[in-house]
């Protein structure tokens, strides 16, 4: 690790316990297990678990395909969750998949990642969440159709990044308080959702019924536009790698708070699905905006709808929570190694939080909320980009396994190299299908986000040059 001169310290391993504690500022130990696991079911379920079953029964006619694809996806994230258990066992620092990539490749990658959190992939999904919380609760303020004013959606979902912003400027155990409340909210109502659909028994099992279709070109689009949105739905598992520098003992916790929360996060998704398949027909989930609405307004009436809408609503503010409170990290992480500006790894005195990193991510999530309209398209952009980088993240292992053989590692990936293959294998071919069905329709959407990607490691050419003259 570096000291506060830039040297190495010798007599400190990765892996080992001096590793893990010595900290280059004063971000504090904080975050015990309960709390890790809100921060990672809380990055994960946002709004996607609401809002993609719609569209992805618009787009797959095959109840029993779109839960393959479900479970599919699920398996794939277990096992990165299961990798991302070593290496962050091996390398318990502040930054997570950002420390992996600088360890594994260097400084330009890691560089890339960290410039692309900031500026790009997390201002965009804090928006797009908050967008969504606004959406619903203008609904609430004005009720009837066209009848809310064009500046209050941008102007509520602002307000909301303005006051997550403040609370993640303050301790973090206040950022993570409100994650495990918000992330007990969001689990609390999928759980009872999934409960009632089938305590009720007021559905079909013919709903699952098999539709048989060639595998022909038409299929495999669909199969890649609808992988789109699962993906999306799975993404953020690996944010709760990025505060192992404020978890407490993480040699011990964090593989179990890794394990904990995938697991969560799967048999939620799948429970869900089914609940929702088995209360409707695909042609009728696909005509609804908010499945988990309908179906509990049809259980329990219209008091049952608005109940879920709030939690609907708690869901993505949560997500949009636990997004800024650990990705602010990749940037203090980034400029502690000597890779970003000094003053984004400033820690507050008092409040231990990485003030000025969460101030940027803030604003830049503001502007975008004031600017743009379209986050479907941003989604579609760097969904890409995220699920390229967690490739290389979690293919750190094997350069890791490699390069430090003998080094600690409390937790040891299971059934290796397999897991992490499956992974990296899986999810390759899941984003070529993606690539594929985009292009193939015609959107270039996901090879703008790549390029733009791309073109941080020019910047990181200058930035570097930059650096030398500044020594000079």
């Amino acid at each position: 690790m570096r000291t506060g001169e830039g040297q190495q310290h010798p007599e400190i391993r990765p892996g080992s316990q001096a590793y893990a504690t010595a900290q280059p500022t004063d971000l504090r130990r904080v975050i015990g297990y309960w709390s890790g696991v809100a921060i990672m079911i809380g990055a994960t379920i946002g709004s996607g678990i609401f809002r993609t079953p719609a569209s992805i029964a618009a787009r797959l006619s095959d109840p029993q395909l779109i839960l393959a694809l479900w479970a599919m996806f699920g398996i794939i994230s277990v096992c990165g969750a299961l990798t991302v258990a070593e290496l962050a066992s091996l390398l318990p620092r502040t930054g997570g998949a950002y420390v992996f990539l600088k360890e594994a490749y260097g400084d330009a990658p890691a560089f890339v990642f960290g410039w692309l959190s900031l500026l790009v992939t997390v201002p965009s999904a804090v928006a797009a969440l908050c967008t969504f919380f606004a959406e619903l609760a203008a609904g609430l303020l004005f009720p009837h159709p066209g009848a809310t004013p064009g500046w209050v959606v941008p102007a509520i979902a602002a307000a909301t990044i303005l006051v997550l912003t403040l609370v993640n400027l303050l301790d973090v155990r206040i950022g993570a308080g409100l994650q495990n409340v918000l992330t007990a909210i969001k689990v609390g109502a999928l759980a009872l959702l999934i409960l009632a659909v089938f305590v009720a028994r007021r559905g079909s099992f013919a709903h699952f019924a098999a539709v048989s279709a060639p595998f022909d070109h038409s299929l495999f689009a669909a199969l890649a536009a609808a992988a789109v949105s699962v993906i999306w739905t799975y993404d953020g598992w690996i944010n709760i790698s990025l505060v192992a520098g404020e978890i407490r003992a993480p040699d011990r916790l964090m593989k179990r708070i890794i394990l904990t929360g995938m697991l969560t996060v799967v048999v939620l998704y799948l429970g869900a699905n089914t609940a929702y398949l088995y209360m409707l027909p695909l042609p009728a989930i696909a005509a609804e905006k908010s499945v988990a609405s309908r179906v509990m307004t049809m259980l329990i009436g219209p008091s049952g709808g608005a109940a879920i809408g709030f939690c609907i609503m708690m869901s993505a503010v949560g997500a949009a929570n636990a997004l800024m409170l650990t990705r602010a990290r990749v940037a203090y992480a980034q400029a502690n190694d000597g890779l970003s500006f000094k003053l984004l790894g400033r820690c507050h005195p008092k409040w231990a939080t990485p003030y000025v990193a969460v101030l940027v991510l803030g604003a830049v999530a503001i502007i975008l909320v004031l600017v743009l309209r379209d986050f479907d398209a941003l989604t579609t952009y760097f969904v890409v980009v995220e699920w390229f980088a967690l490739i290389f993240a979690v293919a750190a292992v094997f350069r890791l396994r490699k390069r430090m053989p003998d080094a600690p590692r409390p937790f040891r990936t299971p059934a290796y190299p397999w897991v992490p293959l499956t992974f990296v294998v899986g999810t390759s071919l899941g984003l070529t299908a993606i690539l594929w069905g985009e292009l193939g329709k015609g959107s270039y959407a996901p090879l703008v986000g790549l390029a733009i990607a791309i073109s941080g490691f020019p910047v990181y050419g200058i930035w570097q040059r930059t650096q030398r003259r500044g020594r000079g």
